[in-house]
């Protein structure tokens, strides 16, 4: 008996640390489709990251501040910022807005 509440306990432990591990891989998988989507949203030339992605609850999704560059009226490159929504479940809909006006808001206090 004790041989088999053992050999349950460590299966139940193998399953587990694999379940965990998926599950990282899961959300490293989800990190690396947010930034590839939100990347290529954006229209930002040479966009990267800005931080790390917040994750909101299923329905609402993940949000990610990136900057990058945009080409101005008189030839200067000029740095914008976006913030993008990517949506965790159905179709993955990516979101953008400029977050210029955000972080400006935030220097302001």
């Amino acid at each position: 008996m004790k041989s088999l509440s053992l050999a349950l306990v460590t299966g139940a432990l193998l399953l587990s640390t694999q379940a965990m591990a998926s599950s990282s891989d899961a959300w490293a998988q989800h990190d690396a489709d947010v930034k590839a989507a939100c990347i290529k949203a954006s229209g930002l030339k040479n966009a990267k990251p800005l931080g790390d992605i917040v994750l909101f609850e299923d329905n609402v999704g993940s949000a990610l501040l990136l900057e990058g560059t945009i080409p101005s009226k008189n030839n200067k490159v000029q740095r914008e910022r976006k913030l993008c929504l990517y949506e965790r479940t159905g179709e993955h809909k990516v979101h953008i807005t400029n977050a210029d006006t955000l972080i400006a808001a935030t220097k302001k206090k």
